[in-house]
């Protein structure tokens, strides 16, 4: 008798063990299932605050000297500046899909913003969850695919950002990279902060970001963006 008691005990342990274990996996995957769903909800709106386009970053051209006269070109400059006015106009009016390379990622927090992100963490009131610091998963683009502004492409289809020709304005090379974080969140999950990268390629130009996001009324929305870094 007291075998089969112990052998009855030994059973309702391992039992409890595995209705723990798959108790626990289930929150896991819970919590992942609701942070995947809040940057379904903002990503476009983060994107159409940070992106950079590379067709349009750079500055109206400088006026040139005529080294005969050692005067200011005025004729070839006003030439100059009416090209790049046309084509700033027409990328203005051109209706096609913005095409945006975008990390096939949601990456583990860190590098240069980590400290001001754990610093307005905490103003946030969000709780810092380490294992963030680790782990990643991929982003779903097809979850955007009807997106009506952005033609959004995983950056692994392509060169290296840092290799593309920022002059470039014609290929089908994207025109601006981004990259986003996992997200912390508070409690009560009605805030979160992420935070975000775009650039525009050749390894000129690049911006970092905080992203404070809020739950208002159902809906997750940006609360403030602080800019962190340039590049």
């Amino acid at each position: 008798m007291p075998t089969k008691l112990m052998k009855l005990s030994r059973f309702i342990f391992i039992i409890l063990l595995l209705l723990c274990f798959f108790e626990c996996k289930k929150k896991v995957v819970d919590k992942l299932q609701f942070e995947k769903e809040v940057i379904n909800n903002v990503f476009v709106e983060i994107v159409d605050s940070i992106y950079m386009d590379r067709r349009t970053i750079l500055p109206p051209p400088m006026p040139g000297i005529d080294f005969n006269t050692n005067k200011k070109d005025t004729i070839g400059y006003n030439d100059e500046l009416k090209k790049y006015n046309r084509e700033q106009d027409s990328i203005k009016k051109d209706k096609t899909k913005i095409l945006l390379g975008v990390d096939d990622l949601v990456e583990k927090i860190g590098g240069f913003d980590k400290e001001q992100f754990i610093e307005n963490c905490q103003k946030f009131e969000c709780i810092y969850d380490k294992s963030k610091e680790v782990e990643n998963f991929k982003l779903d683009l097809a979850f955007f695919k009807k997106n009506k502004k952005f033609n959004f492409q995983y950056l692994s289809k392509f060169p290296a950002v840092n290799l593309w020709d920022l002059d470039d304005k014609k290929s089908s090379m994207p025109v601006g990279a981004i990259w986003i974080s996992r997200i912390q969140f508070n409690k009560i999950k009605t805030r979160g902060i992420l935070s975000a990268t775009a650039a525009c390629g050749g390894g000129k130009c690049g911006r970092g970001f905080l992203i404070m996001i809020e739950n208002k009324s159902g809906k997750w929305k940006i609360k403030k963006i602080i800019h962190t870094w340039v590049s």
